[in-house]
């Protein structure tokens, strides 16, 4: 998908912000960046095995590849520690999956003997864009410390041979696998298109998490989707495909207010003492209050 990987001169199209989730104002200590109470990021690298055009974190690529100092790591490590209401970490960057397998592990082990974190994240695109990192050696490093795994395919294309030899491995040792989809103008806002790709991971055992509503970042508007086009798509997904190939679509809201859930609310209406429900098919049915 040359659109996602390939500069384009629209790009000099600057309109948009840096950093419009402001994580540079969410940075505690160390490499943090924490939004929420219960859980925090932990930017490990700016480095990725292709630098999509729509990233968020674009402001972060420089002139070379440089991973986060294991001091950084050290005193991110720390902050947790201190933090009990902390139960789950996420750990990207960048692209978590770059680092080398040792410093993983001791990133992992760290955490790992913190009583208060109960879920390890890894944040990784490298199963659609460098697959071959996956082998039995990382699979069995991730299932020792039940670290989770998050990724993005965003169009079925992406899902080659390579990526589902990835998965399987990564599957079949009991690592848990999650997409979260970015919906891009050009590449795959298409209901159509959606389906086909969630019916692609559902059926390769990844488990369709998100669709995220594409973030205002700077020189990324040619991107942009009109939020009316998202619930177009999750209206089309109703009954006509499975649960499991059904993602939460959300929108984040700007200045790091968080995740925003966006639901066709047309299937719903409420009188003074009945529900009136439409369903995919557009037939209608009621359901009385019960006071």
């Amino acid at each position: 998908m040359k659109l996602q990987a390939i500069p384009d001169i629209k790009e000099l199209d600057e309109e948009g912000e840096l950093d419009p989730m402001k994580e540079e104002q969410s940075n505690p200590s160390g490499r943090i960046t924490r939004r929420y109470p219960n859980k925090l990021i932990i930017n490990v690298t700016n480095a990725c095995p292709v630098y999509c055009r729509h990233c968020q974190r674009r402001r972060l690529i420089g002139n070379a590849d440089k991973n986060t100092s294991k001091e950084d790591i050290d005193i991110s490590i720390d902050f947790i520690r201190n933090h009990p209401a902390i139960r789950e970490v996420l750990i990207t960057g960048g692209d978590a999956l770059l680092l080398n397998n040792n410093r993983l592990e001791y990133i992992f082990n760290e955490l790992s003997q913190i009583s208060h974190v109960e879920v390890i994240r890894i944040g990784t695109r490298v199963l659609a864009t460098l697959p071959f990192r996956i082998d039995e050696e990382l699979a069995c490093l991730l299932r020792k410390y039940r670290v989770q795994l998050s990724t993005q395919f965003n169009h079925a294309c992406e899902i080659t041979p390579e990526a589902v030899r990835a998965i399987d491995i990564l599957v079949d040792h009991g690592v848990l696998v999650r997409n979260q989809m970015v919906l891009l103008h050009n590449v795959n806002d298409d209901k159509y298109c959606i389906q086909k790709t969630n019916e692609e991971l559902h059926k390769y055992r990844v488990i369709n998490y998100y669709l995220f509503h594409p973030k205002d970042v700077k020189s990324t508007k040619h991107f942009q989707v009109d939020i009316s086009k998202g619930l177009e798509i999750m209206k089309h997904l109703e009954g006509r495909t499975s649960g499991m190939c059904k993602p939460t679509y959300v929108y984040n809201a700007p200045g790091g207010l968080g995740k925003v859930p966006l639901v066709p609310m047309e299937n719903i209406d409420c009188t003074e003492d009945r529900y009136r429900f439409t369903t995919w098919e557009n037939k209608i049915i009621t359901k009385d209050f019960k006071h």
